[in-house]
C-alpha cells in the first residue's frame, strides 16, 4: 500500500507521481546537458542526432516535467575555500524529522542532507574552511537544533567525482 491510500504523509522528497517515461534520447539529452548545462541546443540536437526543434521541445519537456530540476554550476569546493568535508550521520528524536530537516537546512555548510534506512537517521555531507569550523558547525550548530540526539562524524580525506551517467 503506498502513502497515497494508506493516508499517510509522503516521504521527503516525494509528490506522489511516478516517474515520467524517458527515451533513449530523452536520454542522450541529459546525459549531454550533465555534461554541460551550458551547451546550445544546435549543438544539443547535433549530439544527439535529432532536429533542433525536437531538441528543444524534448528539454522544454523534461524541465516542465521536472526531470531536470534545474541548471548548476559544478564547484570546486576546495578553490572556493571549502577545504575541511565530512560526512556527519545523524540520530534524531522519532517523529521530529520535519522540524530537524528544516532547522539542518539551513545551517551553514551543510550541502546535502538524506534520510537513510540502518543505524542513523541523516547522513549529511558538510563543507567548512577547515576543522575548527567544522567542530563549530557540528558541536554548535547541529547539536543545538532541537531533535537531535547524536552525530558521529566521518572526516573525508579525499574525494573522486563519480560519472554521472544516466540509465
Amino acid at each position: 500500500m503506498d502513502h497515497l491510500s494508506s493516508g499517510s504523509p509522503p516521504l521527503p522528497g516525494s509528490s506522489g507521481r511516478s516517474a515520467v517515461p524517458l527515451d533513449n534520447v530523452d536520454r542522450a539529452i541529459l546525459r549531454e546537458l550533465q555534461a554541460d548545462g551550458r551547451i546550445s541546443i544546435r549543438a544539443l540536437a547535433d549530439r544527439v542526432s535529432v532536429s533542433r526543434s525536437n531538441a528543444y521541445a524534448r528539454m522544454e519537456r523534461l524541465v516542465r516535467e521536472g526531470v531536470v530540476a534545474g541548471f548548476t554550476a559544478r564547484v570546486d569546493p576546495v578553490r572556493a575555500g571549502l577545504g575541511t568535508a565530512a560526512y556527519v550521520l545523524v540520530n534524531i528524536e522519532q517523529n521530529s524529522w520535519r522540524t530537524v530537516t528544516a532547522a539542518l537546512r539551513d545551517v551553514p555548510g551543510v550541502e546535502h542532507l538524506a534520510f537513510v534506512g540502518g543505524d542513523v537517521d541523516l547522513v549529511m555531507l558538510v563543507r567548512t574552511p577547515d576543522n575548527a569550523s567544522l567542530r563549530d558547525v557540528v558541536l554548535s550548530r547541529v547539536h543545538a537544533v532541537e531533535g537531535v540526539r547524536s552525530t558521529r562524524t566521518w572526516l573525508i580525506f579525499d574525494e573522486t567525482p563519480a560519472a554521472r551517467p544516466m540509465p
